[in-house]
């Protein structure tokens, strides 16, 4: 909340003000700030970046994040959610908060004088601080402190990734989303601890409605192979001993606790695993003349740390996801973007090293479900004797051989009244003898190492 200017005397008609609250992630975890006593309310408890919104709330909450945390250059909005009214009956006061979730590529916070601390956390622990319930186990809760500003949760619950949230999302690539899909396990899982004060302790039920829930989180993105290993590993890892690779013979322990764990440490791994395969990538372009398209954040990472000597970028119609990846190398590397329908000319006129692409999915026997386009370059790119390296973590290899490819809005395409069929799938399929390699987080694969990841994940 933001600081207060004045308390109220009893019987006084309670005073609206509105404040911004912004919610900053990094590796799945949000900032905690704890209020100094340099704020004239709710000091030593902890919240978000907030501040009094005088004006426009959408300008006012990227002040505070500079003046509080010094991020700014660092931070993209998510989304911007429902206000929340909030009555502070001792302060006779009622605040309008207007909540708003940041990625954040950083955790280098500078603190201005009005907090003295800060912590990065998975958000139950923020449900915990505010119920004050001990259920949380120690070594995830982490932090002490005298709770958090009045509702701190529900202002998140407005932000926060969803089921829903996970369906629509049409900007950013499986890795992205397979990420979020585990939060949105996490935070219910958090939920339900943080419930047992008051309805019990029921472990079936708990682990019923969470495996509810990554059911459809499962239908959600039947395509992403990615985001199915994971939300299935955590399950699993929920019934299993930390120590041993052998089922619990009482699962009584695949609780909300249990799920909260494994989806923590899921996300943690999943992080790593995605870095591992952008750092492969970067050492394997480094110099190159490289040509790629659409969206894929570990494709963009591995461009962003290594020193191509020039990339060329397909816009990657109809939603031209690949105009925001060659806006945001342009100041670090020579960048040429052109039509997706140009890329094969490109491909045969420019001495270009090496396709670089992400992945969807991969399939057992290596095929790449990708976003569109990617066959066709694929296919150029043989003609044209150019290697084409699929960077993907291995948890995007498919242990089924079935494709389900989603499609687009027709509107994208073709918004007029004449009667005309139209196609807009999100997906196609690249033949896997048109990937050369495949780039991920254990190193360069090649398609007999699939074989051995397909294997693995089946036990999930």
């Amino acid at each position: 909340m933001a600081d207060s200017r004045a308390g109220s005397d009893e019987g006084e008609e309670s005073e609206t003000s509105h404040v911004v609250t912004a919610f900053l992630r990094n590796r799945g975890e949000v900032l905690l700030l704890r209020r100094s006593d340099a704020v004239g309310t709710y000091t030593g408890q902890w919240g978000g970046v907030s501040g009094f919104a005088e004006g426009d709330p959408d300008e006012q909450v990227r002040v505070e994040i500079a003046e509080e945390t010094g991020l700014e250059d660092e931070v993209s909005l998510v989304r911007a959610g429902r206000e929340l009214r909030v009555t502070d009956e001792e302060l006779v006061r009622e605040w309008v908060v207007h909540p708003y979730l940041f990625d954040c590529e950083s955790r280098a916070v500078e603190l201005s004088e009005e907090h003295e601390e800060f912590e990065w956390v998975s958000p139950p622990v923020a449900l915990a601080l505010e119920n004050g319930t001990e259920t949380i186990p120690s070594e995830i809760a982490g932090i002490d402190g005298r709770g958090t500003v009045p509702k701190l949760w529900e202002a998140y619950e407005r932000v926060a990734p969803s089921v829903r949230s996970v369906a629509a999302d049409d900007e950013h690539g499986a890795a992205f989303l397979s990420i979020r899909a585990l939060e949105v396990l996490r935070d219910r899982a958090g939920l339900l601890i943080g419930e047992r004060d008051d309805v019990g302790v029921d472990p079936d039920e708990e682990r019923d409605e969470l495996a509810e829930l990554a059911r459809r989180l499962l239908e959600s993105r039947p395509s992403m192979a990615v985001l199915r290993n994971r939300v299935n590993r955590a399950m699993a890892g929920a019934t299993t001993e930390v120590e041993s690779d052998e089922p619990v013979a009482d699962d009584s322990k695949a609780d909300a606790v249990a799920i909260l764990e494994s989806t923590i440490a899921g996300i943690d791994r999943a992080v790593e695993a995605d870095r591992g395969a952008a750092e492969t990538a970067a050492e394997l372009i480094e110099g190159d003349t490289v040509l790629t398209l659409s969206r894929s954040g570990t494709v963009l990472e591995a461009l962003e740390s290594s020193s191509p000597s020039r990339v060329f970028v397909a816009e990657s119609g109809p939603a031209r996801e690949g105009v925001a990846v060659a806006e945001t190398l342009a100041n670090e590397v020579p960048v040429t973007l052109h039509t997706d329908a140009a890329a094969a000319s490109v491909l045969a006129r420019e001495e270009v090293d090496r396709v670089l692409v992400g992945a969807d999915t991969i399939l057992p026997e290596g095929s790449v479900v990708n976003k569109t386009g990617t066959r066709s370059i694929a296919l150029a790119a043989a003609r044209e004797g150019v290697p084409v390296s699929v960077v993907a973590a291995t948890d995007k290899v498919s242990t089924r051989s079935e494709v389900n490819i989603e499609s687009g809005s027709r509107d994208a395409v073709y918004g007029g009244d004449a009667s005309i069929d139209v196609l807009n799938p999100t997906f196609d399929v690249t033949p896997a003898d048109c990937a050369s390699e495949y780039v991920s987080e254990r190193g360069v694969l090649e398609r007999v190492d699939v074989e051995s990841v397909v294997a693995e994940l089946r036990a999930l």
